[in-house]
């Protein structure tokens, strides 16, 4: 008996967010399709009626979790261009992002992961990235420089913050790090907005 679409919508979703879940804290190789259906609460039979594979569920876990993020929250908000680069620079490299108390970006939890994933996988982290610096070039004037560059720049910044205080156990350091990173962030790109 096949089940309702709404049902396999639901279920496909929380398979989804617990794949989002496991691979921003454990990484690719360290999760397996019986862990993230048990995380689902869902029977590990079911997975393929879903995903073809595990490189396929991550490769979209990767586009799902820039969906669900802190970050996709915070980029629309109809404000001006230096308050909304405000707003992306404080809530991105803030400790509780660091954290994983919100939906974490792929771009900062999965970057080393996804470095050595094949091309589906990749292909949705680009993908994701320039939506991150499509965003922030939009908010630069077009007199200043090239906006493109320092967007880049500033984009790799904040995920590299974020990446970095990840790995350090040092709570002052990841403190100062962040800081830093916001306000060297600021002057490259709120500073230089109109």
């Amino acid at each position: 008996m096949a089940w309702p679409s709404k049902q396999k919508q639901e279920t496909r979703k929380r398979i989804l967010s617990s794949a989002v879940t496991l691979f921003s804290q454990h990484g690719f190789d360290n999760v397996s399709i019986a862990d993230i259906m048990q995380h689902a609460q869902l029977t590990h039979g079911g997975f393929y009626a879903h995903f073809a594979s595990k490189q396929a569920l991550y490769a979209e876990a990767v586009t799902a979790a820039a969906r669900a993020s802190a970050l996709a929250k915070l980029l629309p908000s109809g404000q001006t261009a230096n308050a909304d680069l405000a707003r992306l620079l404080a809530g991105y490299l803030d400790i509780a992002h660091v954290e994983q108390r919100h939906s974490p970006c792929p771009l900062a939890f999965l970057a080393t992961d996804v470095a050595v994933r094949e091309g589906n996988v990749r292909t949705a982290y680009t993908r994701v990235f320039r939506r991150l610096t499509a965003f922030i070039t939009r908010r630069l004037p077009n007199d200043k420089g090239d906006r493109r560059e320092r967007a880049l720049a500033g984009a790799a910044m904040m995920i590299g913050g974020v990446a970095v205080a990840r790995a350090l156990d040092d709570e002052a350091m990841i403190e100062s790090l962040l800081g830093a990173c916001r306000r060297v962030g600021s002057e490259l790109l709120e500073q230089q907005a109109e």
